[in-house]
């Protein structure tokens, strides 16, 4: 199979840049040819507030540009994986009116979320949710902390929507996780045309055989992730365990001034993969204590893979990702109280942690390594092109439109 892979990168790093990689990565190492068009948003650095919200609503030169490449590679299929907001979905119409499947990767909520988060003030908001207008979304400028933005950004979904870009020009959509699925068919996508592929992890970082009865933290320093969850819980321990933070992020300063009252956490900042990998692998167990909809939680997946359990908050994903006392444990999001209660049990229960360690390896091997990924991801290319095939025109109809 010749696939056309799509994506934007973001300003900084993050989850959908990797995980697009790792498409690529997983197709051509089975034997796929593989084609990509990408740009970078630091592109519209310069550009004024009209040229980025053009652009970001319809970006004529990538429509341009991705029909030509079609006509010039022929690919099978396209696999788009963010294009916000340089590519614009113009490039989905693109390959639409180039009659060739079309696969568009669901990795944040931003089809039903201008600010891509589901959260306002710190809480989860589902209020633009299946709404044609996301008029609260520009109310509270929930994009930027700008209404303007906000604007752009509410007005590229609308219009969108009434194009039927979602329902009648994807032909098949991915998501990570059953959780997401579901937000997006509220929304009003087709539940048939949307399947669960969850992250895989590449390379394998292995399990680590050198583990401690320490936490660890690894993810971005911002609200959303409770970073102020886990530094209150850390002044409610009644016993000493040590907390190890890897990331960076808006929230750092605040985190170091934690740091500097309580010697027991640990401040790495960002970390290249293999060294946060080894982290882990020493962890007695990883914390996620997000208070938004995580749309997957990589750092969980990698957790598994070294063998360690996870404390996560019992919300959105993480729910359906961490079982409870198998792979880790669950707390109440925003409860530094009951999150601090999990850290001191599980950090004295070294025969749990094994269990769990054990049971989270397992999991990862089932869910996670590129063999299950890769044929997931064909299963899904494979809806496409049945889907693609039953929207165009059979011969004789085509035929007779022609000649009446």
């Amino acid at each position: 199979m010749r696939v056309l892979l799509c994506h934007t990168y973001y300003r900084q790093r993050g989850g959908e840049d990797q995980a697009f990689e790792d498409e690529q990565w997983l197709l051509e190492s089975n034997g796929h040819e593989v084609i990509t068009y990408s740009r970078r948003n630091d592109e519209l650095t310069d550009a004024s507030r009209l040229t980025q919200a053009r652009k970001t609503i319809w970006n004529r030169e990538a429509h341009a540009e991705v029909r030509e490449m079609i006509r010039s590679h022929q690919p099978d299929l396209m696999h788009c994986t963010n294009s916000f907001p340089l590519l614009s979905p113009s490039i989905l119409h693109a390959a639409h009116e180039e009659s060739i499947a079309v696969v568009q990767s669901l990795r944040n909520y931003r089809l039903i979320c201008p600010a891509a988060v589901l959260m306002r003030d710190g809480k989860v908001c589902e209020k633009c949710v299946g709404k044609r207008l996301q008029l609260a979304a520009v109310k509270h400028g929930c994009y930027q902390g700008s209404r303007a933005a906000t604007l752009a950004i509410a007005g590229l979904n609308a219009f969108h929507r009434l194009r039927g870009t979602w329902t009648e020009t994807v032909d098949h959509f991915l998501t990570l996780t059953e959780f997401a699925r579901n937000k997006f068919i509220e929304s009003g996508i087709p539940a048939e045309k949307i399947s669960i592929k969850p992250n895989m992890a590449y390379p394998d970082p292995g399990v680590g055989h050198n583990k401690t009865n320490h936490a660890i933290f690894v993810g971005r320093l911002s609200p959303e992730k409770g970073i102020e969850t886990l530094l209150n819980a850390w002044e409610k321990l009644s016993s000493p365990v040590e907390l190890h933070i890897v990331g960076d992020g808006p929230l750092m300063e605040l985190v170091r001034a934690a740091a500097e009252r309580q010697p027991l956490i640990k401040v790495h900042g960002q970390l290249p993969f293999q060294e946060t990998c080894q982290k882990i692998q020493e962890a007695g167990f990883l914390i996620m204590p997000s208070i938004w909809y995580e749309t997957f939680g990589r750092t969980t997946m990698e957790a598994f893979a070294t063998g360690t359990p996870v404390i996560a908050s019992r919300l959105g994903a993480m729910e359906e990702l961490v079982t409870e006392n198998k792979t880790g444990w669950l707390f109440a999001p925003g409860n530094a109280d009951e999150l601090a209660a999990c850290v001191e049990k599980l950090s004295r229960a070294d025969e749990t942690r094994v269990r769990m360690g054990a049971a989270a390896r397992i999991e990862f091997e089932q869910r996670y390594v590129p063999e299950v990924s890769y044929q997931a991801l064909i299963d899904i290319y494979e809806k496409a092109l049945a889907n693609r095939d039953a929207r165009r025109p059979s011969p004789e109809a085509a035929g007779h439109a022609v000649c009446p």
